[in-house]
């Protein structure tokens, strides 16, 4: 039975052409998680949609169909658009693509949603990026499963703020091995209560998130990450 929904709260991560005039539109919706839709006509000079399937914007999308790909049938703008400029745009571009990668489609996460959603508005708010990412790349992983406690060691351990210890995707915290990296128990306590303010904390705290999304990633990097990391070069 095709299934028809109306004004999900969404946002669009990435579009791409499809046939002669219209668009695949890859979106994260608020109740279902992340869907791919067809705009039709979308690239039409006189498209209705055509200025709204923007990534950054907070939209009301309606669609209907069965299986994965749906056809899109509505597009509103809910108000309160985002200008993301210079460093922040690019940033908002890694965000969607570790949705676009990591998200399975059809899966709810309302939480990661909301979560997107204020991470988008501290990228514009501020200058120091850092943070927002690592506290978004947190969430996401913990959201799917994919980060194991970090206050505590395997077995329920308790951790020594000046000790070190590893990290093992899908077993947790460990005993330090010399081939890998090492961590203070106090940057994995603090990385545990989302506190950021300590430079060693957030610079431990992006090489522990980075291997881990790299470990879930696969033999595929990240294409904004090495755009952003070029950057970071010039």
């Amino acid at each position: 039975m095709s299934e028809r929904i109306d004004l999900d709260p969404a946002y669009v991560l990435h579009t791409r052409p499809w046939r002669e005039t219209s668009l695949i539109v890859d979106a994260i919706s608020h109740q279902h998680g992340r869907v791919a839709l067809v705009a039709r006509g979308a690239r039409r000079q006189a498209s209705a949609v055509k200025t709204r399937l923007v990534p950054f914007q907070p939209l009301l999308l309606s669609w209907y169909g069965k299986g994965e790909l749906k056809t899109l049938h509505g597009a509103e703008w809910q108000g309160g658009a985002l200008a993301l400029r210079g460093h922040a745009l690019m940033c908002g571009f890694y965000l969607n693509e570790l949705l676009l990668r990591l998200l399975p489609p059809g899966d709810a996460h309302e939480r990661l949603f909301e979560t997107y959603a204020r991470t988008l508005e501290g990228l514009g708010a501020t200058t120091e990026l850092e943070p927002v990412l690592r506290r978004f790349e947190l969430a996401l992983l913990t959201e799917l499963g994919y980060a194991q406690p970090l206050a505590h060691g395997v077995g329920g351990a308790s951790l020594e703020a000046d000790a070190l210890y590893g990290f093992e995707p899908g077993v947790g915290v460990t005993a330090p091995r010399a081939d890998a990296p090492a961590f203070s128990g106090r940057t994995l306590q603090e990385l545990a209560a989302g506190d950021l303010s300590n430079s060693v904390t957030l610079a431990e705290g992006k090489l522990l998130l980075r291997s881990l999304i790299a470990h879930y990633l696969g033999d595929k990097p990240l294409a904004t990450r090495q755009l952003l990391i070029d950057l970071q070069k010039l």
